[in-house]
């Protein structure tokens, strides 16, 4: 791997991190691109050459969207249901692309975001340790 272009990763605040993760660049430099497409992540960084292999965010990104999505977009519909109880054709019109809105648009953000937190921590796989008896 090549030496970093930035700040060293252990002077690295949270902050900065967060702002690397929501900006969908690479956790260790700031600067390379973390996705090759629009989930797709590329195998390295082109600026620091950081390999993306220990990324294993698994379905948690998705999981925050979908609640914090599925709470937005039911509390619309109950309010808009009790106060102007309109067709149904009329709530899947207005719901669907607030769905899809809620859901795709900030995925992307949140998988690179939960990237920077993993490498900035330094998370790793769980292990049992073998206690000496």
């Amino acid at each position: 791997m090549n030496d970093t272009t930035g700040p060293s990763e252990s002077a690295t605040t949270v902050l900065q991190s967060t702002m690397r993760g929501l900006a969908c660049k690479c956790p260790r430099c700031g600067k390379g691109k973390l996705y090759a497409g629009f989930l797709t992540l590329a195998p390295s960084c082109e600026r620091c050459g950081l390999d993306y292999a220990f990324i294993d965010t698994g379905d948690g990104p998705a999981i925050f969207i979908i609640m914090l999505a599925g709470g937005i977009v039911v509390a619309c519909a109950l309010i808009v249901e009790v106060k102007y109880q309109p067709p149904y054709w009329l709530h899947a019109v207005l719901w669907l692309p607030l769905i899809l809105a809620t859901t795709l648009l900030p995925l992307r953000a949140m998988k690179s975001l939960l990237i920077a937190l993993q490498f900035h921590h330094k998370a790793a796989p769980g292990r049992l340790v073998d206690r000496a008896k």
